[in-house]
């Protein structure tokens, strides 16, 4: 495999050039034994090139790391010293985004390294979570165990997505299915029938006027409007990558009707999950904030939890925080209140997160119930005034052939 690197040499100069090597690991220990340091390093070839980082920076597919997890943790359980575990799971790791960060995390420990070090130089391609659950296994002398509650922890995240995809996945289908249906008829149908009216040389009905009219623009103007679909996603694409677009786009997703109070739901859950499994694990309550604020998908509520977290630093708290930012629901902030007077905050806060899950699931399920026939009803106005405009002056033939 090809690399691009910027070296460092010992004399101070700097050295572009494309390196060959079977992963970034075994580039970055060839480099150190001969005294050059690696500043920069990305995959070389075209794809890479145009759109850099492309593949360099592609995150770990959750399914693959759970199992590596879940591996790792059964290894540690049955006695094999970490070195050994890791330098067996490398060889077996087939996603070549994963490969080269297990073979580099090897080396790292090989070395001397602490494992949630190792992690936590490859920074957002690893979760957040899982090296302060390692922090939290290494402080405690229990990594196996925390590794486990990591894996459980994970997978009720993912358990809760999946559920609201899924709720969400039949209005999505009906929208797009719309769009086919009213595509179809627009630039098929309508053009049929504008030349068959045409040939009657009479004044067709304004509706009808209105569609054959709305029609030909499409057909005329169909590849700029094309392009300027296209470039209004790659625009959108691209400014959602900046960290503050995005986060004024989920607070704007906050305050819409129905879907602002199942993302506050989902993010919630997300915190007080977060909050119990390091808590539990030993982490402090600031460094926990610290991870859970990188953990939660809404970056609005991110930020305000970041500020939560400086807060809490300087000694006030989380209730109390949580209730003057007024981001998060009240039931929650109570509850966190009860679990911070009753020194039961871990326990308290996988209350919370079970009780949105279950609330967030019977609100998907109204949102759901709710917007499937408002969906179904719109695409039967539309088809109808559609084929209405259109067959229309069939029903005055006798005037129109006058």
């Amino acid at each position: 495999m090809e690399f691009r690197c910027r070296l460092g040499t010992p004399a101070g100069e700097l050295v572009d050039g494309v390196y060959t090597a079977e992963s970034e690991a075994q580039l970055r220990r060839e480099f150190e034994e001969k005294g050059l340091l690696l500043l920069s390093v990305r995959p070389a070839g075209v794809l890479a090139t145009l759109v850099p980082g492309l593949v360099s920076r592609r995150r770990v597919r959750t399914r693959d790391f759970l199992e590596f997890c879940q591996e790792l943790a059964t290894l540690l359980k049955a006695g094999m010293p970490l070195v050994q575990s890791l330098d067996l799971l490398r060889r077996d790791v087939a996603d070549p985004a994963f490969k080269p960060i297990i073979s580099n995390v090897y080396e790292r420990v090989k070395a001397g390294a602490q494992l949630s070090d190792a992690f936590d130089e490859h920074g957002e391609l690893v979760p957040r979570m899982f090296t302060a659950s390692l922090i939290a296994g290494e402080r405690s002398g229990n990594l196996e165990t925390v590794i486990r509650r990591y894996v459980a922890y994970a997978r009720l995240i993912g358990a809760v997505r999946r559920r609201t995809l899924s709720a969400l996945l039949y209005p999505a289908v009906l929208m797009c299915l719309a769009a086919v249906v009213v595509g179809i008829i627009v630039l098929w149908l309508v053009p049929e029938f504008s030349r068959f009216y045409d040939s009657f040389g009479a004044e067709l009905p304004l509706m009808t006027r209105i569609i054959l009219a709305l029609a030909n623009g499409v057909q005329t103007y169909l590849p700029f409007i094309a392009v300027g679909i296209v470039s209004l996603g790659i625009i959108g694409w691209t400014a959602l990558k900046r960290p503050a677009e995005r986060r004024r786009l989920d607070h704007v997703l906050l305050g819409l009707p129905m879907i602002g109070a199942i993302a506050r739901k989902f993010a919630t859950s997300q915190m007080a999950r977060t909050l119990a499994t390091l808590l539990g694990g030993g982490i402090p309550l600031v460094q926990a904030l610290d991870v859970a604020s990188r953990s939660v998908s809404n970056r609005f509520v991110a930020g305000e939890l970041h500020h939560i977290a400086e807060r809490v630093r300087e000694g006030q708290g989380l209730s109390a925080t949580m209730r003057d930012h007024g981001v998060f629901p009240d039931v929650a902030v109570k509850m966190t209140e009860v679990g911070e007077s009753t020194g039961s905050l871990q326990d308290m806060l996988n209350s919370l997160a079970d009780f949105y899950d279950e609330d967030l699931e019977t609100s998907l399920e109204r949102f759901v119930a709710l917007v499937e026939p408002v969906l179904l009803i719109l695409l039967g106005l539309v088809i109808a005034a559609l084929l209405l405009a259109l067959y229309l002056p069939l029903f005055q033939l006798s005037s129109v052939v006058k």
